[in-house]
């Protein structure tokens, strides 16, 4: 029988609503949001947020305000609008939980084979909710944009799902046989991998695939495809107004932000090799995140958008491909 304390419940509540959960999540995808519009004006020689808070650091903040709570809720008479705003909602719970499988959470799920829950969380759910948040919408556009979301998550979701099993299969065969295909213990020894030379190919090939797929999952340039505005509006968002669009928003920034967490510890190791708890730990933690940030941010800058055969192919060429090899030379690779 498993008996729960008060200190725990209170302790995963914490986890979900206030740290790392929906408070800070949300505030996370806010500076995320706009250090990409930011970093990426800059580079296209633009100015960018500008005017709310510092620097237009609360744009992000202010627009969703402006759609959730001013902008008059437009319906179709066909939509149901009820139903995309559960699966919204179901995907923004999906995407908060997988959080406490990571040891940023002060209350942590661990198990073997838990990297299975966070892929179901992350890689199924979110994307389902997007989808059907879209196809709650008829429009012609919105159905080529759900379509084309498709399209993409049948080849970069596995790219993803394989780029990850890299380092969590190096880490339970060489340093944590007893914590099989851990999402924690891979967090905690996932930096030695880039100081093994028997595991640092697999490693560089496994991250190259990832950040290939972060791309593509986020839907930025030049994998923008399911919301080509010149050629299909705004794709699978055509129809969203209000709250429906801010939903949808938060919901695609979070999800990016949950990349990029999985990235910074699957591969980069976190704060390790300090504690986690410690400043140079929280340091290390931020420069990391913003490295990834900023490499995402520089693609987007300067690519134009593919066409969504061209992107297929880019996605299993540089992201499929290795990641499978990765993961070949990863279980062949002697303990």
């Amino acid at each position: 029988m498993i008996t729960v304390t008060l200190n725990e419940v209170f302790l995963i509540m914490v986890s979900l609503l206030v740290f790392p959960g929906l408070l800070f999540i949300v505030s996370l995808a806010f500076f995320t949001e706009w250090f990409i519009r930011k970093f990426s004006a800059r580079i296209q020689n633009r100015m960018g947020p500008t005017y709310v808070g510092p620097f237009g650091i609360l744009q992000p903040f202010m627009d969703f305000i402006k759609l959730a709570s001013v902008k008059e809720e437009i319906k179709q008479k066909y939509s149901i609008d009820w139903l995309a705003k559960v699966f919204g909602y179901m995907g923004l719970s999906a995407a908060i939980t997988a959080l406490t499988l990571f040891p940023i959470s002060p209350i942590r799920f661990t198990s073997d084979y838990d990297f299975l829950v966070y892929v179901y969380l992350c890689c199924v759910w979110v994307p389902v909710a997007m989808m059907v948040m879209g196809l709650s919408t008829p429009n012609p556009f919105a159905t080529i944009g759900v379509s084309r979301i498709l399209s993409i998550v049948t080849v970069c979701e596995p790219a993803y799902f394989v780029a990850i099993l890299t380092p969590i299969l190096l880490v339970t065969k060489i340093y944590s046989p007893d914590n099989v295909y851990s999402i924690y213990w891979t967090s905690v020894y996932s930096y030695r991998l880039w100081l093994n030379p028997y595991t640092l190919v697999p490693i560089v090939l496994s991250f190259i695939a990832v950040m290939v797929s972060l791309q593509a999952k986020s839907m930025l340039q030049p994998f923008n495809i399911p919301e080509a505005e010149q050629e299909i509006i705004a794709g699978f968002a055509t129809e969203f107004n209000s709250q429906l669009l801010a939903l949808a928003n938060l919901l695609h920034d979070i999800d990016t932000v949950i990349t990029i967490i999985s990235i910074v510890y699957l591969f980069l190791g976190g704060p390790y090799p300090f504690p986690h708890l410690s400043i140079e730990g929280v340091l290390i933690l931020v420069f990391k995140y913003l490295l990834v940030l900023t490499i995402m941010t520089i693609v987007k800058g300067v690519f134009g958008r593919f066409k969504i055969e061209q992107a297929i192919s880019v996605i299993a060429k540089y992201s499929l491909l290795p990641a499978l090899l990765a993961l070949v030379l990863a279980l062949i690779m002697p303990i």
